[in-house]
């Protein structure tokens, strides 16, 4: 699986995580519901959902002068799947230099064996 830039740059911010969340646990949210439990102005607030909008992670629908947002499943899914690729590919990389590490420790006790033989 090829991993999306603009999707993990869009949710390695913290502020837009957080968005994530307050979507997800309350089905939708405006910008002004948002700001109002974040830490962040309601401007900053819509352009961090513009960003998460054009990555695909949250789409909008008009609901009278305010704009409701959702999170996205189907996107959502492919960025944790993304996530677990990239885990995994960390897990293996991490165990063959565990592995490296464990042969130099190895070398280097038999031949501090060697030596206090001799």
């Amino acid at each position: 699986m090829t991993v999306d830039d603009d999707l993990w740059s869009a949710v390695g911010d913290p502020t837009r995580r957080r968005m994530l969340d307050l979507l997800l646990s309350e089905g939708s949210g405006t910008a002004t519901s948002l700001s109002e439990q974040l830490p962040v102005t309601r401007q900053a607030v819509a352009k961090h959902l513009a960003v998460l909008d054009r990555v695909g992670l949250v789409h909008a629908t008009t609901a009278g002068r305010e704009r409701q947002f959702r999170v996205d499943q189907a996107q959502l899914a492919r960025a944790v799947a993304q996530l677990a690729d990239v885990g995994a590919a960390w897990d293996s990389r991490l165990q063959r230099i565990r592995r490296i590490a464990e042969t130099i420790q190895r070398d280097k006790d038999t031949a501090n064996e060697t030596d206090k033989k001799q």
